[in-house]
């Protein structure tokens, strides 16, 4: 809200209509990199990464892959580019963490199976 308290008072805009669409739409973009933060958070608190599940992390890949393809191919505001980056930097740090810490066997998954016995 602030920048959109800014961006009306110091940037010269064509009507109401369109500071209020840029600023939901930066309002979007701001909320999507929140929403993905906290995987990372949990993943960093955990020291695992086995809530996340292989699919998931595949599906995350596609999108962002498809994202990289479209934000270079067609013509698009600079800010939605940016938000293409956010996502490509949170990408590598989940790669980095699926890097880092291995994923624990004994842990219990979403289905009560743990795939090593304690011993």
């Amino acid at each position: 809200s602030a920048y959109g308290v800014y961006s009306l008072l110091y940037d010269p805009q064509r009507s109401w209509r369109s500071w209020v669409l840029r600023t939901l739409a930066n309002g979007v973009y701001m909320f999507g990199f929140i929403a993905m933060t906290p995987q990372l958070y949990i993943n960093y608190r955990l020291k695992s990464v086995a809530h996340l599940p292989w699919k998931a992390f595949m599906y995350k890949a596609f999108n962002t892959f498809i994202d990289d393809v479209f934000a270079f191919a067609i013509t698009m505001p600079t800010i939605h580019r940016l938000a293409c980056l956010r996502d490509d930097l949170v990408f590598f740090v989940y790669l980095y963490q699926r890097y880092l810490y291995p994923v624990d066997k004994k842990r219990v998954n979403e289905f009560g199976r743990a795939y090593e016995e304690d011993e």
